[in-house]
């Protein structure tokens, strides 16, 4: 039940198994465009349903005895967790919008993976946890889009760093972090999507009062999508955010050959980087601390033949990492389904 269509969905919904599947989507989307159509094309049965109420949408769930729901949208715009509140199926299930709670006594699970939520570790969430094996997201980089092209700092003469994550996810000690960086790396500058006015004045005074010249940070606005990758041409490394890593931009900037030097955070949200690092087969760039953070990213810099194979590389690895396997992570999927299931029959919850 997105709220908008999103890609990745498309590689669940197109390695579906149909034989022991019935796949019914309940598409809030408005108005529907290019991605709806190509998930509709996925799914035995579609329904639009913007216009339904969430009670109306409740009725006609119950009415199509669904067994499993899935929530795609969580508190996100165009939320239904109303509807999920009426409990219209007997099995509800929270995925993907982003790795955490809804806090609604209504759906009964969520899903994770090992390194989101080590096993054993606390877990304050209002549903019980289930575990992917390898990771949270499947990517679809939506087409092969721009072409990785070569390091820029071999024809810049210095490195770039860089951060395309929503600008909400920045604060004072994001910017305090990576100035160390840009101040240890001669000659760096730095390259941000940020909207005109105070976030790149904030974004800029801060830098400054740690040593970053304002001439060395250089902002980028909103972009469709294809001028928004390619954009990742002028980047050599990117720094992630904390307390809340970059998800999808995450992986958007290793499609492009940018590696991300992330630092892992005390919630889930926080652990995005360390996941896809980790199923990338690039626990090195991962930091436990700040200190840590510091020192991956100057040595990354520092290293220009390394990097610019890393940058080669980085695609392929991608597309052979569980991040963009879509018929195993839809068999790991399903079989989250069938436990989900399974408890609920045996009256185990």
């Amino acid at each position: 039940m997105p709220a908008t269509p999103s890609p990745f969905m498309l590689p669940l919904l197109s390695q579906h198994d149909h034989a022991n599947f019935e796949v019914v989507g309940y598409s809030s989307a408005k108005p529907a465009d290019a991605w709806t159509e190509r998930l509709r094309a996925h799914a035995d049965e579609w329904h639009d349903v913007a216009s339904s109420s969430d009670a109306e949408l409740a009725q006609k769930i119950r009415h199509d005895r669904i067994d499993v729901l899935v929530d795609l949208t969580m508190h996100m715009a165009g939320t239904r967790l109303r509807t999920f509140a009426e409990k219209p199926a007997p099995v509800q299930i929270c995925w993907l919008a982003y790795p955490g709670t809804t806090g609604v006594d209504g759906i009964d699970y969520r899903v994770t993976d090992p390194y989101l939520d080590p096993p054993g570790a606390p877990l304050p969430y209002a549903e019980a946890s289930l575990w992917l094996p390898h990771c949270f997201w499947c990517y679809d980089p939506g087409g092969v889009g721009p072409s990785v092209g070569e390091l820029p700092a071999l024809a810049q003469g210095h490195v770039t760093f860089g951060c395309f994550n929503n600008f909400m996810k920045l604060n004072r000690e994001v910017f305090a972090l990576w100035a160390r960086v840009l101040v240890a790396t001669r000659g760096s500058r730095l390259l941000l999507r940020a909207p005109e006015g105070w976030a790149r004045d904030f974004a800029s005074g801060v830098l400054e009062e740690h040593g970053v010249a304002r001439e060395h940070v250089e902002f980028v606005g909103m972009q469709n999508r294809h001028d928004y990758l390619a954009t990742h041409r002028k980047v050599d490394i990117a720094l992630d955010s904390f307390p809340y890593n970059g998800h999808t931009t995450s992986l958007d900037a290793f499609w492009m050959g940018v590696p991300v030097v992330t630092l892992v955070g005390d919630t889930v949200a926080g652990r995005a980087g360390l996941c896809q690092a980790h199923n990338l087969g690039l626990p090195e760039l991962v930091a436990s601390t700040p200190d840590q953070f510091v020192d991956i990213a100057t040595a990354l810099a520092g290293d220009l033949p390394k990097l610019s194979a890393l940058r080669q590389a980085l695609r392929a690895r991608l597309v052979g990492s569980p991040l963009m396997d879509a018929a195993g992570f839809t068999r790991d999927m399903e079989g989250l389904f069938r436990e989900a299931w399974r408890r609920y029959c045996s009256g185990v919850t």
